[in-house]
């Protein structure tokens, strides 16, 4: 697995790139060793955030987590990871490394809990438009047809406070 470091208003120091390797290395019985795995460290104040994204086959799986030490920040990210794999593994069987759950009963999640089906009309905006919408409804994310593109896109909330726009794409 290929894994990058990346330090934002902070200098990582050697003995968290090692805890990192060593921590990530535990993935390699899931992923191939073409995997890649990025592990951003970012500090706010007190706040020091951990995203730890491993790209494999076309999936992404994706943690974060914050707290006042990076260590506990980055080991909660594993570990949330870990319960993502394990609580989806049977539909990831055929993506993940072959062998991965090799020993493991592998029943599918059927109980989803009560899932919720809104419907809604959509209509033509711009993100701008879009952005004020959310906002005036209070969400956190916004489903419209982009009338840039006539393609559905989403505008969302960022969690350092900016927007985000989620476009479809083919490939």
């Amino acid at each position: 697995m290929n894994i990058t470091i990346t330090g934002r208003k902070i200098t990582v120091k050697n003995a968290f790139k090692e805890r990192v390797e060593k921590k990530l290395s535990k993935f390699e019985r899931y992923f191939d060793d073409d995997a890649k795995a990025f592990v951003t460290i970012r500090v706010e104040k007190e706040r020091q955030t951990v995203e730890v994204t491993i790209k494999n086959k076309g999936m992404i799986y994706r943690a974060e987590e914050t707290s006042k030490d990076m260590l506990i920040s980055f080991d909660d990210a594993v570990d949330s990871l870990v319960r993502q794999i394990n609580k989806n593994k049977a539909r990831l069987v055929k993506r993940l490394k072959e062998g991965a759950f090799e020993g493991e009963t592998i029943e599918p999640e059927t109980n989803y809990g009560d899932v919720r089906i809104k419907r809604f009309s959509i209509k033509p905006m711009n993100v701008e438009e879009a952005i004020l919408e959310m906002n005036l409804l209070g969400h956190e994310f916004f489903t419209f047809l982009n009338d840039e593109s006539d393609a559905i896109s989403v505008v969302y909330k960022k969690h350092d406070g900016g927007y985000g726009v989620l476009e479809p794409s083919i490939g």
